[in-house]
């Protein structure tokens, strides 16, 4: 194999890591000398912020009437586990995943929660489980994308009406970038770090009215950390949901949010920030379809995720390899473009096969993905060298 002349032109950024993601274009430090430093987050102008975020959260998303939103702590793991914990126990539960942070929620629900009626479906990695062994009188809990597979949710037609279930959905790596059907779902949950490339640490929550109705009708039978506690007196605690965040915040972090938010707007909501997605989206598509050493982990464009993209090596140099040495492989081509600082942290998760994985959510230029392709050919061809003469 013949090694391609070494490219010259690197992306502008870059940053193709699947969370913390890159910051939004035109980012600086000094957008958020506005925000309330040295403030109680109680005090009236902190307090302002946080309602704002909220409040502009539902305008943008445009999320069904009655619907609530709260900032909670410990990012979009902390909004899942809050409502697991608070919510489930009372109904059948199924829980589906694909990939390594859906695999998450069923531990919680069988090791920890330990939950009685409790049915488990997985997809491996690359491929969605069977939806339709979902049961119309059981709580649910899925990602809508998977970020460690590259796969996601495409068609909710087995998501069916119940007023009397809740359909608890991680969205974090979706939300902003991919069509989610809000009025299908009870729990909503995110965080800053992804789609918008805000900070880590704050977790974004969102409740529909049912699943209001279930926090303040089931009293689960264990105890509930304060981070976890919604109700007071088998009522909402509406302060949670009007700025009255659980614990403390950081306001930098939220004075970030509420910029990305800006930019949000400016690109033209979701439907602007999904577009960005979906052209880099296309450009990797266009390149495997020419490129004879790399394949996508999820082989069905329909589910394939236009977020955190997945690939695996398919060169027989490499994919005829045990696992810890196709791992290394990855390893020296992630490091070769880190030294050559044309890209940082694109390799797959550790719970993952071995491959790369690509970040391509809205705040990275699809420009820069094109600049990128020329130096992942001129990697691959180098490090593959290597291990051809070694």
């Amino acid at each position: 194999m013949t090694i391609p002349a070494k490219p010259d032109v690197r992306p502008a950024c870059p940053h193709f890591s699947s969370g913390p993601t890159a910051k939004r274009p035109g980012f600086s430090l000094s957008q958020l000398e506005t925000a309330a430093f040295g403030r109680s987050h109680r005090a009236k102008d902190a307090k302002a912020k946080l309602k704002e975020a909220i409040d502009r959260t539902k305008e943008i998303l445009d999320l069904p009437e009655g619907y609530r939103v709260a900032i909670v702590p410990a990012s979009d793991t902390g909004a899942v586990e809050m409502c697991m914990w608070s919510m489930l126990g009372c109904k059948p539960v199924d829980i589906f995943a694909w990939e390594s942070f859906g695999m998450g929620w069923v531990t919680d629900a069988q090791k920890q929660l330990k939950l009685d009626d409790c049915e488990i479906h997985v997809g491996d990695y690359g491929v969605l489980p069977d939806f339709g062994k979902a049961r119309d009188d059981a709580d649910i809990v899925f990602t809508w994308n998977g970020t460690t597979s590259g796969v996601r949710v495409d068609d909710h037609s087995w998501l069916k009406p119940n007023p009397d279930r809740i359909v608890i959905c991680d969205a974090t790596s979706a939300i902003f970038a991919q069509d989610i059907p809000f009025e299908k779902l009870d729990v909503i949950t995110y965080s800053w770090q992804k789609v918008l490339g805000g900070e880590a640490a704050h977790g974004m929550l969102i409740l529909s009215p049912n699943a209001v109705k279930r926090l303040e009708s089931y009293t689960p039978d264990r105890p509930l950390p304060k981070i976890f506690r919604m109700t007071k007196g088998g009522k909402l605690n509406e302060g949670i949901f009007e700025g009255s965040t659980i614990n403390t915040p950081s306001m930098l972090c939220v004075e970030d949010y509420l910029k990305s938010l800006d930019w949000a707007e400016a690109e033209g909501g979701p439907k602007g920030l999904k577009a960005r997605s979906d052209k880099s989206l296309k450009i990797l598509e266009d390149w495997v379809a020419k490129t004879d050493w790399i394949e996508f982990l999820c082989a069905d464009p329909k589910v394939r995720s236009n977020t955190g993209v997945c690939f695996k090596i398919t060169d027989p140099r490499v994919a005829g390899l045990g696992k810890d040495d196709q791992e290394a492989f990855v390893k020296k081509l992630v490091g070769l473009l880190e030294k050559e600082e044309v890209a940082y942290d694109f390799n797959a998760y550790r719970d993952a096969p071995p491959g790369l994985r690509i970040w391509v959510g809205a705040t990275v230029e699809p420009s820069d993905v094109e600049k990128l392709l020329p130096w992942l050919d001129w990697a691959f061809a180098t490090v593959a060298e290597e291990l051809q003469n070694a």
